[in-house]
Formats: C-alpha cells, sequence, structure tokens
C-alpha cells in the first residue's frame, strides 16, 4: 500500500511535466482524442532558435544569479545577529523583515517603479534585480537564521587562538560549518527570483524581458503548443538547480559522515 501511494504520489508531481511534453513534441492534438495524432519537434525547436527565448532566458538566469548573491550579502550580517543575539526589539525587527511577504506585490511593485523611475533605475536589469532581492531576502535570511541559531562560537574563538586572522576565520571555518545552509538559501533566492512577473513587469517596463514574462505573453495568445513549450523552458533551471542542491548537500552529508 505504501508504495501504491508513493507511486500515485509521483504520478501526480510529473503529471503536469508529462501534458506539457505532450503538447510540446506534438501537433493536432484535438479534444477528445486521448493521444496526439502527430509527433514533431518543429515547435521546440522554433522556440529554442527564437533570439527571444534565448534572451528571456539568459536575462532572467542573469538576474537569478545576480539576486541569490546580493541575497547571500545582505543576509549573512542580519541573520548571525538575528540567530545568535538576544536583544529588545529583536521580534519588531522579523516582523519588519518579513513585511515584503504580507503586502501585496502590486502595492510594493507600484511604489518601487516611481522611485526607480526617478533615479533612472527603471527599465535597468539593475533596478530588476533589485527589486527581487525584497521578496528573496526574507526568506535567505530566516534560512541563515537558523543555522546561527545552532552555530557555536566557540569554533572561531579557537581559531582566533591559532592565529586565523577574522578573513580566514570566515572562509575556512564560518562559511564551511554554514555550507548546507548557504546553499539552500542561494536555492530559495534563485527559484524566487526566477519565477518573478509582477515586480520585473512593473520595474523592467518592457526593457527587461524574462522567460515568465515571455510565457504570459504565449499564454495569452492560446497556442497550447507554445504555451507548453515555454513551460518546459521555464521549469528546466530550477529542476537544474534543486538537483545540484541536492547532490552538493549529499556530498556533505557524506563528508562528515566520514569525519566521524
Amino acid at each position: 500500500m505504501k508504495y501504491i501511494f508513493r507511486a500515485l504520489l509521483y504520478l501526480i508531481l510529473i503529471a503536469p511535466l508529462l501534458l506539457f511534453a505532450a503538447y510540446a513534441f506534438s501537433t493536432r492534438w484535438f479534444f477528445p482524442q486521448p493521444f496526439p495524432v502527430e509527433w514533431t519537434t518543429s515547435t521546440f525547436q522554433h522556440a529554442i532558435n527564437d533570439s527571444r527565448t534565448l534572451s528571456s532566458m539568459a536575462q532572467g538566469i542573469w538576474i537569478a544569479l545576480l539576486v541569490s548573491v546580493l541575497s547571500l550579502i545582505l543576509a549573512l550580517p542580519a541573520a548571525r545577529v538575528l540567530g545568535l543575539r538576544q536583544f529588545r526589539g529583536r521580534q519588531l525587527a522579523w516582523l519588519l523583515l518579513f513585511l515584503p511577504t504580507i503586502i501585496p506585490p502590486l502595492a510594493i511593485g507600484m511604489g518601487l517603479n516611481i522611485l526607480f523611475l526617478r533615479i533612472g533605475l527603471a527599465g535597468t536589469i539593475t533596478g530588476v534585480a533589485l527589486a527581487h532581492i525584497i521578496p528573496t531576502l526574507p526568506y535567505t535570511i530566516f534560512t541563515l537564521s537558523s543555522a546561527f541559531a545552532r552555530f557555536d562560537e566557540n569554533y572561531e574563538f579557537q581559531a582566533l587562538a591559532l592565529g586565523a586572522n577574522p578573513l580566514q576565520i570566515f572562509l575556512q571555518v564560518t562559511l564551511r560549518m554554514l555550507t548546507p545552509s548557504l546553499v539552500v538559501a542561494t536555492l530559495f533566492a534563485f527559484l524566487i527570483s526566477w519565477s518573478q512577473y509582477l515586480l520585473t513587469l512593473l520595474i523592467g517596463g518592457g526593457q527587461v524581458i524574462t522567460l515568465p514574462i515571455l510565457l504570459f505573453s504565449a499564454a495569452s495568445g492560446g497556442n497550447p503548443a507554445t504555451i507548453a513549450t515555454l513551460s518546459l523552458l521555464f521549469v528546466a533551471p530550477p529542476v537544474l538547480v534543486i538537483a545540484f542542491t541536492a547532490r552538493q548537500l549529499n556530498q556533505h552529508g557524506n563528508q562528515i559522515r566520514e569525519q566521524y
């Protein structure tokens, strides 16, 4: 019975991908036909060779990577304080950090659009990346603060006593001990930024086109094959990032087990 439920769960999870693949690699599939009449790769090849698709994917990946790096840089000091220290106003700080996840994205986007228009960041990759940091930063800080809550500062003190300088302590002790949480936080930041539509639309102003923008535009056109193809391309980077993250966490776990 356990294996049946597991198989059903896997089927539910991959069913949308199978449906997208069927539409992307077929033609003339009409109701009530259970399966496509003709299989073809022309739609997929057209999307891959389309400069707009390649450009939107490249811009989306670049923005997501940039947001991931910036989020980690900004989150590390805040997460360290929130995870290791107890101070007056700590709960208020958490509330302020998570406000962007409560406030409607449209309100945030409109306010940022007005601000970025005044300072010249509207319609730029830099402006879009800065806007994406707002929804990614709370999750990054939360992930890293949970790691710092279990962090033992005595390892840093021991390294300092052995003559290590602050940079060596940070790189060889702190970051190495936080590796799993850093990988997970990077994953969250990448996925949130990669899937952003509204903030990209409002801040990008039609000048910065990522794959979600292209996908929503295609959805309004009503071509199932094109929509399915772009959906598969949209899912591909997150799947690869999740697979890479799982591999890194598995390797880190194996290294720890070998040490002990």
